[in-house]
């Protein structure tokens, strides 16, 4: 099969004839609940959406490759597909180019082999038809480039939103701390970093790429969003290096004062109609205040802070902490490390892949390249597995007799699994499965994946460690029981100050309170995770009650989030007027309503202890809706929502 020039670019499709002998060899490796999906649209025969070829039930995030259906049907479906294309190659036009949400459900309710609800039907559409597209379809709008948005950070919500700006004619100006774009993608450079969302899933809508595996790792990412910014016009428009300290609302004129610290330390002070802060959640690494940590005498360093210059061959090195980012350190640096001590405060729920390391084959590029429909449809199933599809193993089931186990009957079903993948892991090693099996009720706490866990924490040079850190001091740790641990480094995967948010950046809105006062430490609330009361013009990304806890992928919040900042700001113009801001009493019920859904789901569940929960118990930076909710939620904006200041047309 042919390759295209460059390795990293996926390209739509191109109707021309195939080359018979390339497409069966395709057709031969070719995924048939997506194969499926392909030829109903290319023949618009609904036989391919019933028995005997529906597909059996996906399950969990696998490809399910031959769709469990018998070998005579799948080979009966590939070569009737290898007719199809052949034909469409030869100008034939496709039956159903664009299905209709109805008949996107059907096909996904098939393709899948399980039910779809009808709810699901637009966003699937927006979905596939985003990933036939190349950029926002966005038009300009009359007014808006009188504006002068400041966009705070250069990650994943900030290109987003100048991506979407740009589009709708809006003035910006987009600083970054750093020297590159990437936000957390660039800070994080400790050894494993990856996503641990597919990556056909953890990518821009309409900005494809040929992944080489199937989990991203960091340079990768790194690199595709950089590609991406490049590819929009937005990385040479950057200003990096530079801090934003504070942004002050000025009632008078109705626009923002924003200070800003370049790479020199110098200040200046940008007046903008509106700012958005995209610093993130995962922005500013939180360190545990360990009594003697300033005397120990070999290197310290928090896994977001990774120096270029650290290598940990041969030396001895403690890992504190068994979270996300630990979970990926772990088994990169075991095997080359004197010793490792993995300092556990509580175990971790995991989850077995079988692809975690698998590079994607190139017959899966080659099928997305020349087969209409084949790349969307691979995304979409994606989508659909890593999505919504788990939410019903959150909510809590009042009835439910084990809560200190489970919390409903699919989540007791999820125990059963992930404890049978423990103990198979662990077997003939009962000291790591004592510590190692979770005593709370699965998703409690942020789910991990394994990519070589138990296997590390098996090596002869790893010990696992579940006494609490006491103290450091010039040699190593002293656990709360007493016992010494000597190292040559101190690893800390400890996360970040994420209920903490937008710190330490300082904002005054009106009659000079600032958003810190209206918060607290760790109390933030916003209207749809963006707006606040007493703040004009002021938006937040990746802000209160947005981060995704039981699956999906952030680049999609981020791309939602900037189409609804973006539609505020075009309707704020074309009504000509100065300000935007959301009403007190809308705000207020919409936070009413977050409280509300998070009682009934795990993270409030009792026993729980996760950075997800403030110090009173409120879930403070995890959405407690499905992704197509809250698609819903900010589909289109709602003018009553919100009121427009020195309005001069409706």
């Amino acid at each position: 099969m042919s390759e295209i020039a460059d390795p990293s670019l996926h390209v739509a499709p191109v109707q021309g004839p195939f080359d018979e002998a390339d497409l069966r060899a395709g057709i031969a490796l070719a995924n048939i609940p997506t194969l499926l999906m392909v030829l109903f649209q290319l023949t618009g025969d609904r036989r391919w959406l019933k028995e005997p070829y529906r597909p059996e039930r996906t399950r969990g995030i696998a490809d399910n490759d031959g769709g469990g259906l018998p070998d005579a049907v799948q080979q009966e479906i590939r070569e009737q597909a290898v007719t199809a294309l052949l034909a469409w190659g030869n100008g034939a036009e496709a039956a159903v180019p664009n299905p209709d949400a109805d008949t996107v459900v059907e096909m996904l309710t098939a393709s899948m082999g399980e039910p779809v609800s009808p709810e699901f039907g637009p966003m699937s559409v927006e979905i596939l038809s985003a990933s036939e597209a190349s950029g926002t379809r966005r038009q300009p709008v009359d007014g808006a480039d009188e504006q002068l948005v400041v966009i705070i950070g250069a990650g994943i919500s900030g290109i987003s939103a100048a991506v979407e700006f740009r589009a709708a004619g809006i003035g910006y100006l987009l600083v970054e701390k750093n020297v590159e774009v990437g936000g957390t993608w660039w800070e994080n450079r400790y050894p494993g970093a990856g996503v641990d969302t597919p990556s056909y899933v953890y990518s821009f809508s309409s900005f494809p790429r040929r992944w080489s595996t199937f989990f991203g790792r960091r340079d990768e990412v790194e690199g595709y969003i950089q590609d991406f910014a490049a590819a929009h016009g937005i990385r040479d428009e950057i200003r990096f290096g530079t801090e934003a300290e504070s942004a002050a609302f000025d009632e008078e004129s109705g626009r923002w004062s924003v200070t800003l610290r370049g790479p020199d330390g110098e200040r200046e002070t940008v007046s903008a109609t509106a700012v958005v802060t995209a610093v993130g959640l995962l922005n500013r690494p939180k360190i545990p205040d360990l009594p003697g940590a300033e005397s120990f005498a070999g290197r310290q360093v928090h896994s977001a802070q990774w120096p270029e210059d650290l290598d940990v061959t041969g030396l001895r090195v403690a890992v504190v902490g068994s979270g996300a980012s630990a979970m990926q350190i772990v088994p990169a640096i075991a095997e080359r490390v004197a010793h490792l001590s993995v300092l556990q405060r509580s175990p971790q729920w995991i989850a077995p892949s079988a692809v975690y390391f698998a590079p994607v084959p190139a017959s899966v590029h080659w099928l997305m390249d020349r087969l209409p429909y084949y790349y969307g449809w691979y995304r979409l199933r994606l989508s659909w597995m890593t999505n919504d599809r788990l939410y019903p193993a959150l909510l809590v089931d009042a009835d439910w007799d084990r809560p200190d186990l489970s919390i409903n009957a699919l989540n007791d079903a999820h125990r059963r699994f992930f404890t049978r993948y423990i103990r198979e892991q662990l077997a003939g090693r009962d000291d790591l499965l004592a510590k190692s099996l979770p005593s709370y009720p699965p998703y409690g706490k942020r789910m991990l994946i394994d990519n070589g866990w138990y296997a590390a924490l098996r090596h002869p040079n790893v010990d696992l460690v579940t006494d609490g850190v006491a103290a450091i001091d010039e040699s190593g740790l002293l656990t709360s029981t007493g016992e010494r641990i000597d190292v040559d480094v101190i690893v800390y995967a400890t996360g970040f100050e994420a209920q903490k948010m937008i710190h330490p950046l300082r904002i005054t809105g009106r009659d000079g309170v600032t958003l810190r006062e209206v918060w607290g430490d760790d109390d933030a609330k916003a209207y749809l995770g963006m707006t606040v009361p007493a703040f004009p013009n002021l938006f937040v990304m990746y802000g209160p009650n947005v981060n995704l806890g039981h699956g999906g992928s952030y680049m999609y919040f981020g791309e939602l989030q900037a189409r609804y900042i973006t539609d505020l700001l075009a309707t704020t113009a074309s009504r000509g007027a100065h300000t935007v801001e959301v009403r007190p009493e809308v705000h207020d019920a919409y936070n009413q309503k977050v409280d509300d859904a998070h009682a009934r789901m795990i993270w409030s569940h009792r026993g729980m202890d996760t950075w997800y929960r403030n110090a009173r118990g409120r879930v403070v930076t995890n959405s407690p809706w499905r992704v197509v909710d809250f698609w819903w939620m900010i589909r289109e904006i709602n003018p009553a929502d919100y009121v427009f200041d020195g309005e001069t047309g409706g």
